[in-house]
């Protein structure tokens, strides 16, 4: 099926290991280090946006999937593409490798912050740290990496981003969570009590006045009913939860609430997976006036 191709990004590879816009094959690490931030980074930014939803879309990897097709001289440059295949139904037609754009937006943006010596932006996955750190290690001092999406201005990769990175990897990070567990400890004078998120892991939270029914309910009451909590923690670089810093909702829920599924494929994304495998053939027999007479191409009816 025919698709297109679209330059996502151009890596520069500067030094005179890459004069003559000759890519050493020990610089190919690079691409593949690279690939692998992207794919993570655009996963960890559709596991943010869809927090109930644990699978990915079908065919999102493909989407995030670079190719290199040729070097261009100065010194090595290097386009990335994607290729996006055209579905048989046209009117899901995506033009744009999205969720590739995204990531390699906020790789860019990422790399331009650490630069600058400035915050991460807000949204990064922090917990990519490491994988970002590896990015240009294969590099000599004299040699730097420089990428460019279509429409920014150069950034680039040094030792000296990295070692500022390696800094990072060593710092807790802030994020919003939910969390459920039971409360088995609590200090009504100091305001404070702790939730169980399982046997062996529990987290202290601190509580205002108007929440105190709920977290003594939840204590008093901890063999039928567990405590919500939504807000902002602080977690290591392997996502653990270390503390909760603010809480901006608390409730109760019974042990017997049913969980919803989050494995569970929306149901958007079942018919479009649908529509995919409908060759443009299928569709142009389908009769014209098959809505207003749906029950009698159905059933065989016909109206009264």
């Amino acid at each position: 099926m025919p698709g297109l191709w679209k330059e996502v990004v151009r890596l520069h590879f500067k030094g005179d290991r890459f004069r003559d816009h000759a890519l050493d094959l020990t610089a190919l690490n690079e691409l593949q280090q690279f690939q692998k931030m992207v794919a993570e980074t655009a996963k960890a930014l559709w596991r943010k946006a869809n927090p109930n939803r644990d699978r990915l879309p079908k065919h999102f990897e493909d989407r995030t999937r670079l190719c290199l097709r040729k070097i261009e001289e100065g010194s090595a440059t290097v386009p990335l593409e994607v290729y996006i295949e055209e579905p048989a139904q046209r009117e899901f037609w995506e033009p744009e490798p999205v969720e590739a754009n995204e990531a390699i937006d906020l790789v860019h943006r990422t790399f331009t912050a650490v630069h600058e010596n400035k915050p991460l932006p807000n949204e990064f996955p922090k917990e990519l740290l490491p994988e970002y750190a590896r990015w240009g290690q294969g590099l000599s001092g004299d040699e730097e990496l420089e990428f460019t999406p279509p429409g920014k201005s150069a950034t680039r990769v040094t030792t000296c981003e990295r070692e500022r990175l390696s800094t990072l990897i060593q710092l807790p990070y802030e994020d919003e969570v939910d969390i459920i567990g039971h409360v088995l400890e609590a200090d009504v004078r100091n305001r404070k009590f702790q939730i169980w998120l399982d046997e062996g892991t529990s987290v202290q939270v601190s509580f205002s006045e108007e929440e105190e029914s709920e977290v003594t309910t939840a204590l008093k009451d901890h063999k039928e009913v567990r405590l919500r909590i939504k807000g902002r923690g602080e977690l290591d670089l392997h996502g653990t939860l270390k503390r909760i810093i603010s809480v901006n909702h608390l409730y109760l829920v019974r042990n017997d609430e049913p969980v919803f599924d989050t494995s569970t494929p929306a149901i958007e994304d079942v018919i479009t997976d649908i529509f995919k495998d409908v060759p443009d053939e299928e569709w142009d027999n389908l009769p014209q006036d098959l809505t207003d007479k749906l029950d009698y191409y159905l059933y065989g009816k016909t109206d009264a």
